[in-house]
């Protein structure tokens, strides 16, 4: 078992130790009513064994769409209004059992209902262990783009069992590892090393990676400045799931071109070497998160104009100058050429 600590809650990583989540709760939560949002995939799979586990406590389920389409205005209100209809109280406690949409939308739900309810993370995704479900950021969807709406909010509680992963899809699966590769490029040159061999991740990978998130968070909460090299990758990433309808690619496989393009720049700039970038597009086939022809990015440079990092002064746009290395550059976009 693996603690880490946060500023004001810790995250949890247990492998096959889900028998210990009720307990957790006890801890820090005195009641006995427990409303958990989650997808209908992961409440088809695991919430017999959920409850079992809680069944100390009383469970409502309030089961969404599973996708990102699920992180719309329209989903927020209908979870909002199922919550008030089980009787749902300012001093209970949410949780967000799934993967990031869960999470995502539960911790804006958990921000906004009654201007704040307390709420856990369960993920069970590889793509929300490593990313979605650390560090706060909470939010939905517009038309004109992702995460346009949301808040920071940090839960009391991030609890990750690696053993969800035995049941996910191999393309979900890949889809986290995009984002630990990320976590590697742009905070820990031991973890991109590993995952250039790796195809499976353990408990040791997963702490790596939540690790160069935690220190980023830590040094900036709100995202002004060394938080955005998180986003190495997904100003473009964004918009090629935005322009596809969020049908096409899932969100680790737009990343993962969205990291090319940003080695792309970051080459263009003088800032990145060839080698890299053919290195990681390298990994990222060998992965099956992207495959030739890739996508240009002439064809995306539309869809970045409401990216949340232009500001009044530009676009703050990540490159990687060597692995483990990352650092915010200022462009027009006239730059992007």
């Amino acid at each position: 078992m693996t603690f880490i600590k946060m500023e004001d809650y810790e995250i949890t990583l247990s492998p096959g130790g889900l028998d210990q989540l009720s307990n957790m709760i006890k801890a820090m939560y005195k009641d006995v009513h427990l409303f958990v949002i989650t997808d209908h995939h992961v409440y088809q799979l695991y919430h017999e064994k959920f409850s079992a586990v809680l069944n100390d406590f009383l469970i409502q389920y309030v089961v969404i769409e599973p996708g990102e389409k699920s992180k719309s205005l329209k989903t927020y209100q209908n979870v909002i209004d199922t919550l008030i209809e089980k009787g749902i109280k300012r001093s209970h406690l949410l949780v967000g059992f799934g993967g990031g949409v869960v999470g995502d939308l539960t911790g804006f739900v958990a921000a906004t209902l009654y201007r704040g309810i307390p709420y856990i993370h369960v993920p069970t995704s590889l793509l929300a262990m490593v990313d979605s479900s650390i560090g706060g950021k909470v939010g939905i969807d517009l038309p004109q783009g992702k995460n346009l709406i949301g808040a920071f909010n940090n839960p009391i509680m991030v609890f990750i069992d690696t053993d969800f992963l035995k049941t996910l899809p191999q393309r979900d699966y890949r889809n986290g590892l995009a984002e630990m590769i990320k976590a590697g490029l742009i905070g820990d040159k031991k973890l991109y090393h590993a995952l250039l061999e790796k195809e499976e991740v353990g408990e040791t990978e997963i702490a790596q990676a939540i690790h160069v998130k935690r220190e980023l968070v830590l040094s900036d909460p709100y995202d002004q400045k060394e938080r955005m090299l998180l986003n190495f990758g997904h100003t473009f990433g964004h918009a090629i799931e935005k322009k596809h309808h969020y049908e096409t690619y899932l969100h680790g496989e737009a990343v993962s071109y969205g990291m090319l393009i940003a080695l792309e720049v970051g080459i263009q700039l003088g800032e990145t070497k060839q080698e890299l970038y053919d290195e990681v597009k390298a990994l990222l086939i060998k992965r099956k998160l992207v495959c030739e022809p890739l996508l240009a990015m002439e064809d995306y440079k539309d869809a970045i104009v409401h990216d949340k990092k232009f500001l009044s002064d530009g676009l703050h746009f990540i490159v990687v100058t060597r692995p483990g290395d990352a650092k915010i550059v200022t462009l027009k976009m006239e730059d992007f050429s």
